[in-house]
């Protein structure tokens, strides 16, 4: 289905890229949902904004949908003394945990909805003041259930024989802090259910606090493992809203860096996977080659996770002929060991056994619950930015997009090596032929309110940025920033992935998703 064809007055976004934006009536706001949800489209963020400036403006729930021809950002007003909206977990089951996030940071809930349970409050927030509302607005306050100040409610299974496993918040190492309620009989899990939220740092307000052209700094340590995705997805809204185009040169770069994250963390995520598989010799070899590649990123770029290299309006250094030598020539290096070491993890009898089967999710339940990036793949879910939106560089490169059936952990496994692999092919090309302009352009902010989104194809999955920009009587401030990480689709997928196994399993299923803490928990 295109934009198009559902009869919206949309507006594009200032760049010449494929994103709109539409404000509808809540009987839109459902039908739109319920359309897309036949059509095969994705609901790929939902947050809510208090746009109220004086007199004018008020609260907005808002969605973004990814359709065939683009992205959709819509907007529903809401009013101020029941600030309901539609339930969108009908026809989006990944909803709805963003809109138990959204009422816990802004006071408006979806009218109808089978779980109102707080989930990024747990008791230690003022039960009258929502952290997303602008000063002087009024908070509505919340039932009870909405906050965490009682026990939390985790579903119970009763049965002969049936006990729990409580394991967390916290954890060994410097793991961030995140609850499993294991219901289980014997050692074969009947239920397993998350609670997060434990760290909520406030970022999203944090980033109307800070000057505009500095931000993307907070952006890139959001989750240090994608701060490429996350510093890229941010300046792209910045630029979008700004009507900035970046240089051929500098969206290279990006991608460059964008592929380099993207192979730290797939040699991490395999030596890690044969570590929980019993199978040590993989974490020491794909350790070792995780640890070189950091390193030259360090030598090129200023920092082992290139943090600070993506700015606004391009990059924040260039490289020469020598540098992009040395990196073309370790791609050829970690490429020969890779295979090899895809063939010892093939051939391995044990290792194999404890991957194949471990931790299935069907390709229907994947399009059901909306499992997207690697882990979506590896259950026949094709959609790979990079791919599907042809935009700069990746419309030149003709990128190959990995994808699996089994959705086990053996499949995740796979999808990891052939992403590498194919990275590495990208990453060649794009030093090959870097192209030409500026690494980086002027931005112009603008001095009206605008809007601006960012949308990047993360190692993880899809990252997401919505930007509103108070530009009214010299504010010059961000007025809303929301981020979207792709764990908040794909960790309710984790508890039905688990299903069926053993307990000592979670490890091995949980690190094929690697899903992230600290990208949900903003």
């Amino acid at each position: 289905m295109l934009i198009s064809d559902l009869g919206l007055d949309v507006e594009r976004l200032p760049v010449a890229l494929p994103m709109w934006r539409a404000s509808v009536r809540a009987e839109t706001w459902r039908a739109v949902a319920q359309t897309l949800s036949t059509a095969g489209g994705r609901l790929l963020s939902l947050w809510g904004s208090d746009r109220r400036r004086g007199a004018a403006g008020g609260l907005v729930v808002s969605a973004a949908y990814v359709l065939a021809d683009g992205l959709l950002w819509l907007d529903l007003p809401l009013g101020e003394r029941n600030p309901g909206y539609p339930d969108l977990a009908p026809f989006f089951p990944c909803a709805a945990r963003m809109q138990r996030a959204t009422a816990d940071l802004l006071g408006v809930s979806a009218e109808g909805a089978a779980d109102r349970r707080g989930w990024l409050d747990h008791g230690a927030w003022p039960v009258q003041g929502f952290p997303l509302r602008r000063e002087g607005g009024a908070a509505t306050p919340l039932s009870e259930e909405h906050f965490g100040a009682a026990e939390y409610a985790f579903v119970r299974v009763e049965g002969d024989g049936v006990h729990e496993i409580p394991v967390g918040p916290v954890h060994a190492g410097i793991i961030e802090p995140g609850h499993f309620r294991f219901a289980v009989v014997g050692e074969k899990v009947l239920r397993l259910e998350q609670r997060l939220g434990y760290t909520h740092k406030g970022v999203e307000k944090r980033f109307t606090e800070l000057p505009p052209l500095q931000a993307h700094r907070l952006a890139g340590r959001i989750s240090g493992d994608s701060t490429v995705a996350y510093a890229w997805a941010f300046c792209m809204a910045l630029e979008s809203l700004a009507g900035c185009e970046i240089s051929e040169r500098a969206g290279s770069l990006r991608a460059l860096l964008l592929e380099r994250e993207r192979v730290a963390n797939h040699l991490g995520d395999l030596g890690a996977l044969g570590n929980d598989a019993a199978f040590a010799f993989g974490l020491a070899q794909f350790s070792r080659l995780r640890e070189d590649w950091l390193r030259l990123s360090q030598e090129a770029f200023g920092h082992r996770l290139m943090m600070d290299c993506v700015l606004p309006g391009g990059v924040a250094s260039d490289i020469d002929g020598v540098v992009a030598d040395r990196l073309s020539r370790q791609c050829d290096v970690i490429e020969r060991e890779v295979l090899e070491l895809r063939q010892v993890y093939d051939g391995h009898a044990g290792l194999q056994d404890r991957f194949m089967t471990t931790g299935r999710v069907t390709p229907e339940l994947a399009a059901q619950l909306g499992l997207t990036g690697l882990a979506g793949r590896a259950s026949a879910q094709t959609a790979d930015l990079r791919r599907d939106q042809h935009w700069p560089p990746y419309d030149r490169m003709a990128v190959r997009v990995a994808t699996r059936r089994e959705g086990d952990v053996a499949a995740r496994v796979g999808v990891r090596f052939d992403e590498l692999l194919e990275s590495l092919r990208l990453l060649r090309l794009l030093l090959a032929r870097p192209g030409a302009g500026a690494t980086q352009n002027a931005l112009r902010l603008p001095e009206q309110a605008a809007f601006g989104a960012g949308w990047v194809e993360g190692w993880r999955g899809e990252v997401f940025v919505a930007l509103e920009w108070d530009g009214e009587r010299g504010a010059q401030a961000i007025r809303r920033c929301h981020v979207h990480d792709p764990s908040w689709q794909n960790w309710p997928v984790l508890e039905h992935a688990v299903i069926g196994n053993i307990v000592p399993d979670f490890p091995l299923i949980n690190k094929s998703f690697n899903l992230s803490y600290s990208g949900h928990d903003l």
